[in-house]
């Protein structure tokens, strides 16, 4: 069984529809493994985005992603990372098609609802600031 990392962004948390997106998770054959609810600090952000930070819109990544709170999970299946980036669509919400989480929820590339590892290696990365091999959330 493969495991992806996970997260719901904060906007769509703020915007309610958290239970929305879990039932379109659990439809698309996910197990839900872990799952917390976390305001992010600034070192989780950072870590978490770590591959981006030489880029000008780093600062503004970390800001708001750390805002207000996210819900974190790992999620559980066969080709998970695949099938999860599959799930929430495009980058662009207005690229994805209609079925997709980012299409339902999305509202701007930057506010897309969702976050997804893509590949094996960034989801072991990216589970390990929220759920450290030792269990249970480290927030």
């Amino acid at each position: 069984m493969e495991k992806t990392f996970a997260m719901i962004k904060p906007h769509a948390v703020q915007d309610g529809h958290v239970a929305g997106i879990i039932e379109m998770i659990k439809q698309a054959g996910f197990t839900i493994a872990e799952k917390a609810e976390i305001v992010m600090s600034r070192a989780q952000a950072e870590e978490l985005y770590v591959e981006h930070k030489a880029r000008s819109f780093y600062a503004d990544m970390v800001d708001a992603i750390s805002s207000s709170p996210v819900v974190v999970m790992i999620l559980e299946k066969e080709n998970a990372v695949a099938d999860w980036r599959q799930a929430m669509g495009p980058t662009n919400p207005a690229d994805a098609s209609a079925e997709t989480i980012r299409a339902r929820y999305g509202k701007s590339i930057g506010d897309n609802a969702t976050h997804g590892s893509d590949s094996l290696s960034s989801s072991e990365r990216e589970r390990n600031i929220f759920f450290p091999k030792n269990g249970g959330c480290c927030c």
